[in-house]
C-alpha cells in the first residue's frame, strides 16, 4: 500500500472491513480480535492514516494519550537515563496506535501541580510517573483520584497496590560488592545522592545486606553524598572519598553518572583505574562504555523498561484489571574495563 489514505472510510475499504470495526481497532478494543487489530494499525501506520483525535475521543472517551511529567531540575531537560527512557515509552506506545505527551515541570514548580493538570485537563488516558521517592505525593494523588498510572519504581512502604515496574537495584549492588569481595577489596566506598528516593535506599541495603553476609569485621564502608543536580558538590563529594588519608580501594556509585565523574576526579588525583581504584555504576547509559577505560556497570535495560511499562499502562486503561500488575527486573552486570584486583593483591 503506497497512497496515503486520508479518511478512515478509505482506509476501512482497503481492509474490506468496516468502518466501526477498523475505528474499534484503532482504539485498542479487546472486542477486535488481535491480529485484526495489528493490521489495522499497521496498514495505517503504512498509509500514513492520522485519525481525527476529537472525533476519536468523543466516540471512545479516550484520547489515546498517555502522560509523563519531565521535571527540569538541571541544565538540560532530560539526563541520559531519561532520554533512554522516553524513547522507549514513545516506541512501546506508538506499536499500539497511542501517543506521548511530554509535559515540562520547571525549576521551582510542583511536580504534582503539573500532573494535576494533565489529569484533570483529561488530555491523557493513562500516566506513567518516574522516579519514584520514598512517600511520593504523586501516586497517593493518582491513587485517590482512581486514574490509571504505572510507575517506573517502587515506594518504600505502601498500604496500597499499585502498578510499577522496577529493576532489582538490591541484588545488582549485592552482586557488586561479592565481585569485589572476591578480588580482595575489603575497603569500599559508594557515592550517592541525598535526594529521599527509593532507589537508593533498597542499592544501599543491597549494599549493606551483602556485607553483612560475609561477616568479616575488617570491611570498610566510606559513603558520600551529594544532591542530584548539583555538579559541584557532586565533585566535591567525590573529591572527599578520593583525597582522603585513608581512601577506599573500591567505589560503587549509585548510578553511572556518579560513576563517571568518579573516573574523572580520580585520573585529576593521578589515580589509575583500575589499578589503583576499581569503580563500578549502574543503567548502563551510553557514555559508560566510551569513558575509558569503559566502566563496569549494570544493564537497567531502560529502554525495554520503559517499552513494558507502555505495554501494562495501555493494558490498564483497556481492562482494568482487578489486580495491580507488578514487575521485579533482574539487571545484568556489563563487566568492562573499570575494576580488578585489589591493589595489595596485584602481583
Amino acid at each position: 500500500m503506497t497512497t496515503r489514505v486520508i479518511t478512515l472510510k478509505e482506509l476501512a475499504a482497503s481492509l474490506d472491513l468496516s468502518i466501526t470495526t477498523v475505528s474499534r481497532a484503532l482504539a485498542g478494543h479487546e472486542q477486535i480480535a488481535l491480529k485484526t487489530r495489528e493490521r489495522v494499525v499497521q496498514a495505517a501506520r503504512q498509509a500514513g492514516y492520522v485519525p481525527n483525535t476529537a472525533a476519536r475521543t468523543l466516540v471512545s472517551g479516550r484520547s489515546g494519550f498517555v502522560g509523563l511529567v519531565l521535571p527540569i531540575r538541571g541544565p538540560n531537560l532530560v539526563d541520559s537515563f531519561l532520554g533512554e527512557f522516553v524513547t522507549g515509552l514513545g516506541e512501546g506506545l506508538v506499536s499500539h496506535g497511542a501517543d506521548l505527551i511530554l509535559a515540562t515541570a520547571a525549576l521551582g514548580h510542583s511536580e504534582l501541580s503539573v500532573l494535576r493538570h494533565v489529569v484533570e485537563s483529561g488530555r491523557a488516558d493513562g500516566v506513567v510517573v518516574t522516579r519514584i521517592a520514598e512517600t511520593d505525593e504523586r501516586l497517593a494523588y493518582l491513587r485517590e483520584r482512581g486514574f490509571p498510572f504505572v510507575a517506573h519504581g517502587r515506594l518504600l512502604d505502601s498500604d496500597f497496590g499499585y502498578n510499577w515496574l522496577d529493576t532489582d537495584g538490591a541484588h545488582a549492588f549485592g552482586e557488586a560488592f561479592d565481585m569485589l569481595y572476591d578480588l580482595g577489596h575489603r575497603h569500599f566506598g559508594l557515592v550517592t545522592i541525598s535526594e529521599a528516593m527509593t532507589f537508593r535506599h533498597l542499592r544501599q541495603d543491597g549494599l549493606a545486606a551483602a556485607i553483612a553476609r560475609r561477616g568479616d569485621p575488617s570491611v570498610r564502608l566510606d559513603v558520600v553524598t551529594a544532591p542530584r543536580f548539583d555538579q559541584e558538590a557532586r565533585i566535591e563529594a567525590v573529591n572527599r572519598i578520593l583525597r582522603g588519608p585513608d581512601r577506599p580501594t573500591a567505589i560503587v556509585a549509585l548510578f553511572d553518572e556518579l560513576a563517571l565523574t568518579v573516573m574523572e576526579e580520580a585520573a585529576r588525583a593521578g589515580l589509575s583505574v583500575p589499578r589503583d581504584l576499581s569503580v563500578i555504576g549502574f543503567d548502563n547509559i551510553a557514555a559508560s562504555a566510551y569513558a575509558p577505560p569503559g566502566l563496569t556497570t549494570f544493564d537497567a535495560s531502560i529502554r525495554q523498561c520503559a517499552r513494558e511499562i507502555a505495554d501494562m499502562l495501555l493494558t490498564v486503561i483497556a481492562e482494568k484489571p482487578g489486580k495491580p500488575l507488578t514487575r521485579l527486573i533482574r539487571p545484568t552486570l556489563v563487566a568492562r574495563a573499570s575494576h580488578g584486583p585489589a591493589p595489595r593483591t596485584r602481583s
